[in-house]
């Protein structure tokens, strides 16, 4: 008797009530909701799929990552043109830090025009070669520079070339 009270006591002390906030389903639950790649299946869809890499019966899942090369014959052989290559400058010698204030004033530049740019770059020689007399009658420079002698062609090749903005 005094065994039977002990387990009792046992008992009512480890008994909880629990609330369940879910709907029963009757044990059927929806697992397409579920994103479980490369889970599902036998262990025989599975061996087929390793065995039958060219047309498995259930599609692998990569998770995002592109294949650098493809099977021929059975064997994979990589192709170097899908091999991602990254570019990388070197900044040693940079005196830019990584971090920008939100203190930092903040720089409102108007657009660049295209006399922006002519007095960027010609309007200094054309107003020093004024100064200067070196000038011919119809006013075309003595002594052209680099870019004065540039035809239309080569300007618009130069000014479309990678790393060609002024600023």
């Amino acid at each position: 008797m005094q065994n039977c009270k002990q387990i009792l006591t046992i008992y009512v002390r480890n008994q909880q009530r629990y609330i369940s906030t879910t709907v029963p389903l009757e044990g059927k639950r929806n697992f397409r909701k579920f994103l479980v790649y490369n889970k599902r299946g036998t262990r025989v869809v599975k061996e087929a799929q390793r065995s039958n890499q060219v047309d498995p019966p259930v599609a692998v899942h990569k998770r995002g990552v592109r294949d650098t090369g493809m099977l021929m014959n059975g064997k994979y052989v990589e192709i170097p043109e899908k091999i991602p290559e990254l570019i990388v400058p070197n900044l040693d010698d940079c005196k830019l830090k990584p971090y920008v204030s939100y203190k930092a004033p903040e720089v409102i530049q108007s657009e660049f025009t295209s006399l922006d740019l002519f007095n960027a770059i010609y309007s200094k020689k054309i107003i020093d070669d004024f100064k200067e007399g070196k000038l011919k009658e119809d006013y075309s420079p003595a002594e052209p520079s680099e870019n004065e002698m540039l035809g239309a062609d080569e300007a618009l090749q130069r000014a479309r070339k990678t790393g060609s903005d002024i600023f």
